[in-house]
């Protein structure tokens, strides 16, 4: 008995075990530094400190005194009986430590089984759990034992406090009633919690399956996008080789050219430093009968020289790099890569890369129904899953979809095959041209995108004005050229007759010289029915000797050379003509379509056609 009674004051109030470095309030009662620094720590802030036992307040955080002689008996009696430690909290009548099986809140003591027995069975003895904190088991106002629960305070009472004091009046239960009632509300909340918890689980297990599922096609579309940037690194590479051999192979050509005519020039010199030191040599002379002599026999040297000032060599006899051939290769060739990619199979769409989202989205937490299902419980809440910080943790489905390739703009990311080649050659696309309708004749067609020209047997009777063809089935473009570079493709039909090419704005609009091709003010490329094709100027003409693989052509113009160059998109790309002009007004493109099978059409700058 002596030693419990010892054990309970050598016992902390707050961890309920033997003092471990016990120290002392102001006030006198002991705690473990450990215990009642938690305690103090959790007061700040609160304006005062209390007693834990005595509720003895202070202002500023009290000192702690060393219990230097409570710690050594407490020492020895862990030291002593060590196994007092494990069992709990003993029995109050017992000599020796047996652990309590019951407390009475009555009688304020701990009870083993055997002393249990003996104990008295009458309802004002309330028997507990094992505790030696009794303190919050009785009324703070009464000091009777709490035996009632107040339903409308929330509070448990005495029976003081039931019949005249501050609950007098209340609805109130006994503690095992509102005790049961309360675990009954838990336990509809812990099987709640528990459908939750799986239905979270089960939703991360999906979200799971989502990100391998990704994972999987992401390293899906990263193999076909680097087997597309392969191809693409091979087909620019193969480009630049044969652009560059091109550019090599007319470097070489005009250098060719150039040694030729120095060698040339070179003869020349030789022989007029021959012609000159004999000049001289007769200059010098005194005799006039030999000088007179000498005159008939050089006769003709000296007109021989006066005739070669007239067929003199000029510098650019040598010739230049043709830049409209660069040109034409280097936008053909990036357009064909371009062409080349997109008719490759396309990516999956995005939609298809994903899980069903809206069945996803199903599998969220319901925020509103979790709520409902909280209960103003104090003990309650702190159990419960905070939902809406869950569904933040939870991955947003709806916006998975974001951080997919976006099938749909990739092609914007392509490259800009004539903005890129116009900044390496100073070359303008002419991507915008269109047909000028009021310039077309009676019995032409325009298509309604102003792309397409073709002849037909129908008269359109349109009005007609001064700037319209009259008896000839001829339209030009709206837009014209007066400086620059520029460069345009056209397709034309296999069969009929048809031609393209450049014109002034002034040329006639009727008679024999509107015809275009037929006069000193139009240029163009004409294609007859038996496939021959000439390149006409002035009413001359040109004719080529062989077919064309291909009915596509690559027209550029250098307006301030006064160059008109015409290329056959076959592959490799082959140079059919080049007018030079001093150009002085500025130029249309021209298109005319002689019968009613043909047609010529403004194309995109696609490339080389296979032959």
């Amino acid at each position: 008995m002596a030693s419990a009674d010892l054990r309970d004051e050598l016992t902390c109030s707050i961890c309920l075990n033997i003092y471990t470095d016990p120290v002392t309030l102001p006030c006198g009662h002991s705690f473990c530094r450990t215990c009642i620094g938690h305690v103090l720590d959790t007061q700040e802030g609160s304006g005062a400190y209390k007693c834990p036992e005595c509720r003895a307040e202070s202002q500023e955080r009290p000192a702690l005194v060393n219990a230097r002689k409570l710690r050594n008996i407490a020492e020895n009696i862990r030291s002593t009986h060590p196994e007092q430690e494990e069992a709990g909290i003993p029995c109050t009548y017992c000599d020796s430590p047996v652990p309590a099986a019951k407390t009475c809140l009555m009688c304020e003591a701990s009870l083993c089984e055997k002393h249990l027995k003996k104990h008295s069975k009458s309802a004002e003895h309330v028997l507990t759990e094992p505790t030696t904190s009794l303190e919050n088991r009785k009324c703070s106002v009464h000091k009777k034992v709490l035996e009632y629960y107040c339903c409308e305070d929330t509070a448990c009472i005495c029976v003081s406090c039931s019949l005249a004091g501050e609950h007098r009046g209340h609805q109130v239960e006994t503690l095992n009633e509102a005790s049961e009632k309360k675990k009954e509300k838990l336990r509809n909340i812990l099987q709640k919690l528990t459908s939750q918890r799986e239905e979270a689980e089960k939703r991360v297990q999906n979200l799971e399956e989502l990100r391998r599922q990704v994972q999987g096609k992401a390293a899906g579309v990263t193999e076909r996008v680097t087997a597309l940037i392969r191809d693409i690194r091979k087909q620019l590479e193969a480009l630049e080789k044969r652009v560059l051999s091109e550019i090599s192979r007319q470097e070489e050509q005009v250098s060719l050219r150039v040694s030729d005519l120095i060698r040339q020039l070179e003869v020349k010199k030789e022989e007029l430093s021959r012609k000159m030191g004999d000049i001289e040599e007769l200059c010098d002379m005194t005799d006039p009968v030999t000088v007179l002599q000498g005159r008939e026999s050089d006769r003709d040297d000296y007109c021989d020289t006066e005739d070669t000032e007239r067929r003199d060599i000029k510098v650019h006899d040598a010739g230049d790099l043709d830049v409209g051939l660069i040109s034409v290769t280097l936008h053909s060739g990036l357009a064909g890569i371009v062409t080349r990619i997109t008719r490759r199979r396309r990516v999956p769409e995005a939609s298809d890369m994903l899980l069903d989202v809206n069945t996803d989205s199903d599998m969220l937490l319901d925020v509103n129904t979790a709520s409902d299902m909280l209960l103003d419980i104090n003990t309650a809440s702190d159990m419960l899953l905070d939902v809406n910080t869950a569904s933040d943790m939870l991955l947003d489905v709806n916006t998975a979809s974001d951080m997919l390739l976006d099938v749909n703009t990739a092609s914007d990311m392509l490259l800009d095959v004539n903005t890129a080649s116009d900044m390496l050659l100073d070359v303008n696309t002419a991507s915008d041209m269109l047909l000028d309708v009021n310039t077309a004749g009676d019995y032409v067609s325009v298509s309604e995108d102003l792309k397409t020209v073709s002849g037909s047997g129908i008269n359109q009777r349109r009005p007609e004005t001064p700037e319209r063809f009259q008896g000839y089935e001829q339209v030009l473009s709206s837009r014209s050229f007066s400086s620059g570079r520029h460069y345009w493709e056209v397709e034309g039909s296999e069969s009929g007759w048809w031609g393209v090419g450049m014109t002034y704005p002034s040329i006639e609009r009727r008679g024999g010289q509107s015809l275009i091709g037929f006069n000193n003010k139009s240029w163009c490329l004409q294609k007859f029915d038996n496939e021959m094709y000439y390149m006409r100027h002035d009413s001359k003409s040109i004719q080529f000797p062989h077919s064309f693989s291909c009915h596509r052509f690559g027209i550029f113009l250098d307006y301030e050379a006064g160059r008109l160059s015409f290329y056959e998109l076959c592959d490799p790309i082959r140079h059919l003509h080049t007018f030079t002009a001093a150009f002085t007004e500025p130029l249309h493109a021209g298109f005319c379509v002689y019968e009613d099978n043909s047609w010529v059409r403004i194309c995109g700058i696609l490339g080389f056609c296979v032959s």
